[in-house]
């Protein structure tokens, strides 16, 4: 197998220490290590280096190269500008289809916690020989221990089984509270990882059947393929072909698995102190609990609070509810967007 470590997002949530140019997957956040470093050392355990390769952005493949000096710059597949995960699982598959390598490829996210690598080890293996028969595409099913309206989710049809696999019947977006509470009771109902295993070739052929315009204009751009890249529609491989596809199946995995995408994610994986809270940095934390406090190169005091997340980095201080976490994306999209954001009314 090959696998392609997609890193090429921003990780808006993760404001202000994803700011100044450096996305979440280049950052320490639960190890002394980056996010890419860690899955890229994870799957070098049980994958020959030479079949591992990085899918980033033009702007940061610089930070690639850094902090995975190891990494031929050969096996760094580089997108233009950011395109969401559809257009870069097409320029992912005709990277391998133009060396004439049809082997099972694997994608997988540079963000995501997973301690156990012989877990993830077995289970791409699984995923590497259903996704060699047929036009099969084979997902990693996470089984879910909590209501999360952060992940999409997926219903398998255990009547329809292909080895270890499942047919994938129903993709479900986001839900809110009570529809994953409701989910998580539901037989045969898993978490979306975003892992996912196919045949260039497979990508292929369910591109042209259900992006035809995105396809056809990508393979045929030549040199002119840059700016042709640019042009293309921001759209995620899960509307782009998975909801579409037939052969859709996935293997149920048990394993720790956390996406770390926003702050609260790190309570599931770091230590918290007596109090309840999660500190990172040079931080005193005084009659107060159950807060995330991450402060940078300044010393950070707070006192008397509860249920905050307060990031302090060069770039910018959040003081975010955690309640109100969800508006973090939108708010910073609107400072990338704005030379100085609107007032936001209380919510």
């Amino acid at each position: 197998m090959n696998i392609v470590i997609m890193a090429g997002g921003k990780g808006h949530r993760l404001w202000p220490h994803s700011a100044g140019g450096k996305p979440k997957q280049f950052l320490a956040l639960t190890a002394e290590e980056t996010m890419l470093q860690l899955t890229y050392r994870r799957l070098a355990r049980f994958v020959a280096p030479p079949r591992l390769y990085v899918a980033t952005a033009a702007a940061y493949v610089g930070l690639v190269r850094e902090q995975l000096p190891e990494l031929d710059p050969d096996r760094i597949i580089t997108e233009p500008v950011q395109r969401d995960t559809g257009p870069c699982v097409a320029l992912s598959a005709l990277h391998f289809l133009r060396k004439k390598d049809d082997d099972v490829l694997i994608m997988i996210p540079s963000d995501q916690h997973i301690p156990d690598t012989g877990a993830l080890a077995s289970a791409l293996e699984e995923a590497e020989a259903i996704a060699g028969v047929g036009r099969s595409i084979v997902t990693l099913g996470v089984v879910p221990n909590r209501p999360e309206t952060n992940y999409g989710y997926m219903q398998a049809d255990a009547n329809d089984r292909l080895g270890s696999a499942y047919r994938v019947a129903r993709f479900i977006e986001k839900p809110d509270a009570d529809r994953a509470e409701a989910l998580i009771h539901t037989p045969n109902t898993y978490w979306n990882c975003g892992i996912f295993a196919w045949r260039p070739s497979t990508i292929a052929a369910e591109m042209q059947a259900h992006q035809p315009g995105m396809w056809s204009r990508l393979a045929g751009a030549g040199e002119e393929w840059e700016a042709v890249y640019a042009e293309l529609p921001k759209i995620s491989v899960d509307y782009a072909i998975l909801e579409k596809a037939k052969r859709v199946y996935t293997i149920p995995v048990d394993f720790e698995w956390d996406d770390m995408g926003r702050w609260t994610s790190l309570e599931r994986v770091l230590n918290k102190d007596a109090h309840g809270n999660i500190v990172q940095g040079t931080v005193r934390a005084v009659a107060s609990a159950d807060n995330i406090i991450v402060g940078d190169q300044t010393r950070t005091v707070v006192i008397g609070v509860r249920d905050l997340i307060i990031v302090s980095t060069a770039e910018g201080l959040l003081v975010c509810h955690k309640s109100k976490e969800p508006l973090l994306k939108q708010i910073v999209q609107q400072l990338e967007s704005e030379e100085e954001a609107p007032a936001l009314a209380d919510e």
